[in-house]
């Protein structure tokens, strides 16, 4: 697909490669080490994915972490998808954000990705 950085990504992003997924490191990173985990194929959606690609997707957690862990020493991680327009996706080729987590990087961690709509994120003072 023309314009789409998943398609074809730079040599220096590649952490690695199966047969359906490309692992590489996030271009803006929100924390030291955040990876992606996306499809070869082009797919917008999760939706839009075979089962066998879902399944290296979900492997390409595993080898992504592990990659992080060599390079720096998270205490935890945010994994998820933006998928669709509403949900903040902004790169139309799905991808899975695994993003290391820091003793300290946030006042409150609580909630972690509940935090996409801050009015309901503290839940538990509800």
């Amino acid at each position: 697909m023309p314009d789409c950085p998943f398609c074809e990504p730079a040599n220096e992003a590649l952490l690695a490669r199966n047969d359906n997924v490309f692992i590489l490191w996030d271009s803006f990173p929100i924390s030291p080490g955040h990876a992606l985990v996306t499809p070869i194929r082009h797919a917008a959606s999760w939706a839009d994915l075979k089962r066998d690609e879902k399944i290296e997707m979900l492997d390409g957690i595993d080898t992504a972490q592990q990659a992080i862990e060599r390079k720096h020493a998270p205490q935890g991680y945010n994994i998820g998808i933006n998928d669709g327009i509403a949900a903040g996706q902004t790169i139309m080729h799905v991808h899975l954000h695994v993003i290391p987590r820091y003793t300290g990087d946030s006042d409150d961690p609580r909630g972690g990705i509940r935090w996409i709509l801050p009015g309901k994120a503290r839940y538990w003072e509800e």
